[in-house]
């Protein structure tokens, strides 16, 4: 898949089938809308492409207001949400920065601009609740008659739904709220991870005696947070189980060597010897959060704290063996 910051670039596709969203965590029901887009991509002969914008456009209003609080949660950092739409076979995806100019677009310059100008639109698959240009102006109708008079076909995907509830980003949130991780999995189609480099921390983990893989999740309001029980990929050549904690770590000075940015860190039961101590650093890994211990802590002591990781990781062993036997069940 190629990646576009804007739509301005020489090796853009002159023209696509596109959707367009925010995509937050990639669940089902865009998986099924991708694949629809997909196809009429190949039956058009033309790039399918992902419109989307970074930051979400609530975060921007939010800060616009200066109400933090009206910002969502974030399931899925930037690199994973790239990821996932590439994994679904996706031609292109082009990224629009969500500011002041954007978002004063009317609907009929957001169409002669970006759809039509910017990305060749032959066909554009949109959602039920699909609403555009400045102060959410544009509506479906609107498209489908610009679509008619511009040479674009318009397409609207009902919501998807499984065993009766409807699949959303919104649901995923809540889900992740809530530490069921097996809803989370459930309207995903797989478990909830995240990626991204190995960075170097304040490395008082390993002073504990639990050495940790540090990543950033870049925005400041993951939808998940709390201790996990979790599977390391990228590393060795099966998963590493692990227990990890995501957030801002409480019992720590908040201006330790992350500067108070919210971390996954996590600790593996069995660290690869080939690795050595430093192995790490600088990898890509991707960590898949399975099952919640406990929300975040905040422990009287680096004492207390250790023994509060000491307990974690007894609890995470603890479903990993209840897992493996439930497995062998299974095949029994």
């Amino acid at each position: 898949m190629q990646i576009f910051r804007g739509f301005k670039h020489p090796g853009i596709a002159p023209a696509s089938a596109v959707t367009i969203g925010n995509f937050d965590g990639v669940h089902r029901g865009h998986q099924a809308m991708l694949a629809l887009l997909n196809n009429e991509a190949r039956h058009r002969n033309v790039t399918s492409c992902v419109l989307t914008f970074e930051p979400h456009p609530r975060d921007y209003f939010a800060a616009l207001a200066r109400k933090p609080e009206l910002a969502p949660a974030r399931i899925a950092t930037l690199r994973d949400k790239l990821c996932e739409l590439a994994a679904c076979g996706v031609g292109q995806c082009v990224v629009l920065p969500f500011d002041a100019r954007l978002s004063s677009q009317t609907p009929d310059d957001f169409i002669d601009n970006v759809l039509v100008g910017g990305l060749g639109a032959r066909y554009v698959l949109v959602g039920d609740d699909f609403r555009f240009g400045a102060k959410r102006a544009g509506d479906y109708a609107m498209l489908d008659a610009a679509g008619t008079q511009r040479g674009f076909d318009v397409a609207r995907m009902n919501s998807y739904e499984v065993r009766g509830s409807r699949v959303s980003s919104s649901a995923v949130r809540e889900a992740l709220a809530r530490g069921d991780m097996g809803a989370v999995a459930a309207l995903l189609g797989r478990p909830f991870s995240i990626s991204g480099h190995v960075v170097h921390g304040r490395k008082l983990g390993r002073e504990l005696g639990f050495k940790t893989l540090n990543l950033r999740f870049a925005h400041w309001k993951p939808a998940a947070s709390g201790i996990f029980a979790v599977e390391v990929h990228g590393l060795h050549s099966t998963p590493l189980q692990g227990v990890a904690n995501l957030g801002i770590r409480p019992s720590l000075d908040p201006a330790d060597v992350n500067g108070g940015r919210v971390l996954l860190e996590t600790h593996c039961l069995q660290w690869p010897e080939a690795l050595g101590p430093d192995g790490a650093y600088g990898k890509i890994i991707r960590v898949e959060l399975l099952h919640k211990l406990h929300d975040e802590l905040k422990y009287d002591g680096l004492d207390a704290l250790t023994q509060g990781i000491r307990k974690d990781c007894d609890e995470a062993r603890a479903f990993f063996a209840s897992t493996r036997r439930q497995t062998t069940r299974d095949r029994i």
